[in-house]
């Protein structure tokens, strides 16, 4: 959730259809319960979503890549894809006082580019109060989560020719490659492990 923080905010809007809107979140552990912070453009209606039905759901979508049927040792194979991703649970507070906001700014600004915080600082207070208005921020509780993970778990017998694969591939392949083998699945022995979604692997 740090490594990939580009996530999907989806909550109901008012037909009853989900909602989407794609953002940045910064993740806190406060004594064991995770929080995720973010802001919308107070233009964006999801914010008035979230202030009318709190509960919604957030998701991060880790490394992912293509699957070639090559990989196994016979030919009535398809091929696939491969993904880590995040499912969360959350509850959604609003957040709309300028001191609030502009201290959440911060934190997404000490993610992904500390040193324009000195940048922010001086275009004054002025500018700062006037960006600050135009933004609606939320902190998004996190009730539960559900990790989705699938590597062709299911498969042993593929394990060492698709790590193989990947290994050589580009960046998002060489990050599953590095998956497979924190989860033992480079082609030694491997703990079973449920497909995500069911027995088909997806």
């Amino acid at each position: 959730m740090r490594e990939y923080p580009f996530a999907s905010l989806i909550s109901n809007d008012d037909t009853g259809l989900p909602f989407v809107t794609h953002l940045p979140l910064h993740l806190e552990d406060r004594d064991g319960v995770f929080h995720l912070l973010g802001h919308c453009a107070r233009g964006n209606p999801h914010w008035g979503f979230l202030q009318q039905r709190p509960a919604a759901v957030v998701t991060f979508l880790g490394p992912h890549a293509f699957q070639s049927p090559k990989i196994y040792p016979d030919l009535a194979r398809v091929p696939s894809w491969n993904y880590l991703a995040v499912h969360c649970t959350v509850a959604a507070t609003l957040v709309d006082d300028a001191r609030s906001k502009d201290a959440l700014l911060k934190k997404l600004i000490g993610d992904h580019e500390p040193e324009y915080a000195q940048q922010w600082r001086a275009l004054g207070e002025e500018f700062a109060q006037k960006m600050l208005a135009g933004i609606m921020a939320f902190e998004l509780r996190v009730d539960a989560l559900e990790c989705k993970l699938k590597l062709n778990q299911h498969r042993p017998e593929s394990h060492a020719a698709l790590r193989a694969r990947y290994a050589e591939g580009g960046e998002q392949e060489r990050e599953l490659a590095r998956w497979m083998d924190a989860l033992g699945l480079g082609g030694a022995a491997v703990p079973r492990m449920e497909p995500a979604g069911g027995g088909s692997g997806h």
